[in-house]
């Protein structure tokens, strides 16, 4: 279980954006204090929407043993949302930025002027859950695991989904100058390449679940 959920919730943390942001925020006036406001908030939702979504399977009776086939119906249905989402993403063409049109959408506002204050209001709505992060939540809701290990699977997804966040934190307060330098130049590799690697990452995750989904339908036949 534990193995299954982490994979998913490594390709839940693949987001550019997250990491972005982490590197806009370790360049303000105030790093120290910015990124760790925009880790609490990513944390908070992080663990809000773990428990919301594992009460809300839980309560649908899919870590039952007699809810075996519905169980990876669900996890074949997702595999497939998450498999179209990918190649979606793949298949959109981003508009060329307009300089005369600078960009509006919320998450500029917010990283327009970086504060702590509005960093945290970023980690809220950066981390509003994806269907990979659901994915991975789902591989706990739907084993027929105790509390302990229901709690260690959700605390690991959590960890693993703010990596983005918590990694380069660590590594700025190690070595602030060089990782500041290093997220920047990587920033301007990423925003042209961060669509493909988000729907890379979404094609997998779709892919492992739809395999598994089909698997334990069909072992059930």
């Amino acid at each position: 279980m534990l193995a299954q959920a982490a994979g998913l919730a490594v390709l839940a943390a693949v987001s550019p954006t997250a990491l972005l942001l982490a590197a806009v925020y370790l360049g303000s006036a105030r790093p120290r204090a910015t990124i760790l406001l925009y880790l609490t908030g990513a944390v908070v939702m992080s663990i809000i929407m773990a428990i919301v979504v594992l009460a809300a399977l839980r309560a649908g009776g899919f870590s039952l043993p007699r809810h075996r086939q519905d169980r990876y119906g669900l996890r074949l249905g997702l595999g497939i949302l998450i498999l179209l989402a990918g190649f979606v993403l793949l298949r959109r063409r981003p508009k060329p930025p307009d300089p005369d049109r600078p960009q509006r959408g919320i998450v500029s506002r917010l990283t327009a002027a970086p504060a702590p204050y509005t960093a945290f209001l970023a980690g809220l709505l950066v981390f509003a859950p994806g269907v990979t992060f659901i994915a991975a939540i789902q591989v706990v809701a739907t084993a027929n695991a105790d509390l302990p290990e229901t709690a260690a699977g959700l605390a690991l997804i959590v960890i693993i989904n703010v990596s983005l966040v918590w990694l380069p934190m660590i590594l700025y307060l190690a070595a602030p100058e060089p990782t500041a330098r290093r997220l920047a130049a990587f920033n301007g590799w990423l925003r042209r390449r961060g669509p493909v690697i988000l729907s890379g990452a979404l094609v997998a995750a779709g892919a492992i679940l739809t395999v598994n989904g089909i698997a334990g339908l069909i072992q059930k036949g």
